[in-house]
């Protein structure tokens, strides 16, 4: 069974799903489904159910009051190549309060400057925004970049952490 709960934020509402204790997604939507709908076939057949996430939707709750290292306590899990669970692993690892580049996280993972690329492509199909931060990601030339979210939630979150 995947659990999920809708926890407010100031950037709008965070759907998180998680099964037997561990994260698989969350997203910044007020609709569970969005999220589910992204997941690996395998989970997809479990039913979705409302519950109590308890830690997890506690986490969020410290996070917006200021912990911003909350979240990295949140086992998470999600599908990708050895080399994006490197990427993932590397995006956990970037601080709260701080950024990197593309080039930046794909060195943090042991790959090349050269796969920015790669590292922006982990980012687009991340599942569990944002306790696998990569609103933390910011590109090189300036600005905040996309996210899937939209870029005032990114704006919002780098924000948030740079004031804690």
């Amino acid at each position: 069974m995947i659990l999920t709960q809708t926890v407010p934020t100031p950037v709008g509402p965070l759907a998180l799903l998680a099964r037997d204790g561990v994260l698989v997604a969350a997203g910044f939507t007020a609709e569970p489904q969005e999220m589910f709908a992204r997941l690996s076939p395998s989970l997809r057949a479990l039913p979705l159910r409302e519950g109590d996430l308890g830690d997890a939707a506690e986490a969020v709750r410290e996070y917006l009051a200021g912990r911003i290292d909350a979240l990295d306590r949140i086992p998470v899990e999600q599908p990708g190549t050895p080399t994006r669970q490197r990427l993932y692993e590397a995006l956990r690892a970037v601080p709260a309060g701080t950024t990197v580049s593309y080039a930046q996280l794909a060195e943090k993972a042991g790959l090349p400057r050269t796969a920015a690329r790669a590292a922006g492509s982990a980012c687009a199909q991340n599942l569990i925004a944002p306790f696998v931060p990569c609103h933390r990601v910011l590109p090189s030339t300036g600005g905040y970049g996309s996210y899937y979210y939209g870029t005032p939630v990114k704006e919002w979150l780098v924000a948030h952490e740079s004031r804690a």
